[in-house]
């Protein structure tokens, strides 16, 4: 997930807070006012996901060592009106844009003198009309150019019903499609409905548009806390016109820096969160960004390890072990698997089994999220 927003809304520090690279108020300040487009180069960081099914698991089997889930974010350099034409370092920016999978955009709703905002005042509802408008320009220009390769490619084609030449009008007829919805519908490719054949097609294009969006409100930390904030209904308004269904998070950056520098324990920031009556949002923040890409995990469980595995949502058995090793899914045979439901309900491995309710899945099995796997194989 790429955290996506103009400059000085909030995004790098949150990507430190999530990160859990902490990010001193005063360097914010002297990297980023001065310089709008302070970040150059995208950082990454892998970022456990929480899930208290794996908490749980880990309690049970008492392993050695464990593994969570984890989901890459990336913190790209804020975009500016014009970035799609290739203003300051537009394309450069846009192009690590392309690189991820799903986009957490940063939106800023709190007003600070400190830090000043790259337009000159704060309005959210602007700056995701900037970000929109430049990543549709540039899905535009894209899809004009390929649009124009295949109609010089149809040109050549002999007329005849060959496969290749089909193939050439459904790809030429799938692109014409998308350069409607991006400039006749003023559309997100997203938003958008396809077929199957179609989302191959749409798919090769990684149209910036395509990707799934989350919006990350940034309040002050009053606003957090109160859960009121006056540019809230103007913000959820627009999403509902422009984006209909994508996912809206509150939360507050100085909120998550406080909590992380002033208190080192987990448990003392539960409690200091528990004071104000409120809770953190990074925890949602990740979670969120991994179920918006259609990602899943399965878990595998014993006295050494236990270790949750990601996959995409309806991947087969076979697949779903090739994550862990390819002979695994070039050697498969069969997965033994049980659900978290019965762990907790039995106790341990031997109850399951003595119970019937472990399962022998072959290979048309799709993996569920939560399954707890032992696979076989004769590799």
């Amino acid at each position: 997930m790429g955290f996506v927003g103009v400059p000085n809304v909030g995004k790098s520090s949150l990507f430190n807070a999530i990160s859990k690279c902490a990010l001193h108020r005063a360097d914010f300040l002297s990297n980023h006012c001065r310089n709008p487009s302070a970040t150059i180069e995208p950082e990454e960081a892998r970022v456990a996901v929480p899930d208290e099914r794996f908490v749980k698991l880990c309690e049970l089997y008492k392993p050695n060592g464990n593994v969570p889930a984890f989901l890459t974010c990336v913190d790209i350099a804020g975009l500016t009106k014009g970035a799609a034409s290739g203003a300051g370092l537009g394309n450069n920016f846009l192009s690590h844009v392309r690189a991820v999978d799903g986009i957490f955009q940063v939106v800023r709703a709190f007003d600070d003198a400190d830090v000043i905002h790259v337009e000159g005042e704060v309005d959210p509802v602007r700056d995701m009309e900037v970000i929109s408008t430049e990543l549709r320009l540039k899905d535009i220009e894209w899809v004009e150019k390929k649009h124009e390769l295949l109609r010089k490619a149809l040109r050549g084609a002999t007329g005849t019903a060959n496969l290749a030449d089909k193939a050439k009008k459904e790809e030429f007829d799938t692109v014409s499609k998308v350069l409607d919805v991006l400039t006749v519908q003023n559309k997100d490719v997203r938003k958008a409905v396809w077929t199957n054949k179609e989302v191959e097609i749409v798919n090769e294009l990684q149209l910036l548009t395509a990707k799934p969006v989350t919006y990350l409100i940034n309040l002050s930390e009053k606003d957090y806390i109160r859960r009121k904030n006056k540019w809230l209904p103007k913000i959820k308004a627009w999403i509902d016109e422009n984006t209909p269904g994508d996912k809206l998070i509150p939360f507050s950056v100085a909120l998550e820096e406080r909590l992380a520098q002033d208190f080192n324990d987990p448990a003392a920031q539960e409690e200091e969160l528990k004071k104000l009556g409120t809770t953190g949002a990074l925890g949602k923040i990740t979670s969120t960004g991994y179920q918006s890409l259609h990602l899943i995990r399965y878990f595998t469980c014993g006295p050494q390890e236990v270790r949750a595995w990601t996959i995409r949502e309806g991947t087969k058995a076979p697949q779903a072990a090739g994550v862990i090793h390819g002979d695994f899914e070039k050697h498969f045979i069969c997965g033994e698997i049980f659900t978290f439901a019965d762990i907790v309900e039995y106790g341990s491995e031997a109850a399951v089994k003595a119970a019937g309710k472990l399962m022998q899945k072959g290979k048309p099995y799709e993996v569920i999220d939560g399954d707890i796997c032992h696979w076989k194989h004769n590799a």
